[in-house]
């Protein structure tokens, strides 16, 4: 079983680095393997709406985008991390969900996901809304921990020295746990829900 962690901080070792690092130790003590993509300092353009994605069964911008889709595709969770700028995600990992999910083929039905958001002060929850819509339009069952995810935190180490923050970050990763290794064992005896094929409707005629 493994967990993906995107850190959506352009600094590689910051506080948004620490908390998810937190959650990694928990995973791994609790049998889950881990890893961590830095993500928030590289080069990664918007969606521009071309649709060739359906055509290549890949993203037609070749960058980190289409590194990870294969990691995500193998693995059993994702977690979302980013510091709040302007009470919203860092852009750069915005722009990269939006393809990475768009643009991968694959079902993500009860793939575990998570959000984990950092800030000095505010802007934590409607970051958190946020980052969640991407694991509830495809099926993937959203982790909860004691608090909503967050951890309080300015200058680089800061994050440690919120207590409840980290606590809840190892919360976070344990219900994670529980929910990746419950989730096998549904799979083994019930197998995935049945989809049905979709249905678009239109809101305009």
């Amino acid at each position: 079983m493994l967990v993906l962690l995107l850190n959506g901080s352009p600094r590689a070792n910051g506080n948004t680095f620490l908390s998810l690092t937190e959650m990694a130790k928990t995973l791994n003590e609790e049998g889950i393997e881990t890893e961590i993509i830095q993500a928030g300092k590289s080069m990664i353009r918007g969606c521009v709406a071309c649709g060739g994605c359906k055509k290549l069964g890949k993203c037609v911008f070749n960058d980190l985008v289409n590194e990870i889709a294969p990691k995500f595709e193998a693995a059993d969770g994702l977690v979302v991390g980013t510091p709040v700028y302007y009470a919203m995600a860092n852009g750069t990992i915005t722009s990269l969900l939006q393809r990475l999910f768009y643009s991968t083929q694959f079902s993500k039905t009860m793939k575990v996901g998570a959000s984990v958001v950092v800030a000095r002060r505010g802007g934590l929850s409607s970051t958190y809304d946020e980052v969640q819509k991407f694991f509830g339009i495809s099926g993937m069952p959203i982790a909860s921990g004691q608090y909503w995810n967050s951890v309080h935190g300015g200058a680089p180490g800061e994050a440690q020295e919120d207590l409840e923050g980290m606590q809840g970050m190892r919360t976070l990763a344990r219900n994670m746990a529980f929910l990746i290794k419950s989730i096998q064992l549904g799979k083994e005896k019930y197998g995935i829900p049945e989809r049905e094929k979709g249905v678009w409707t239109n809101f305009i005629r």
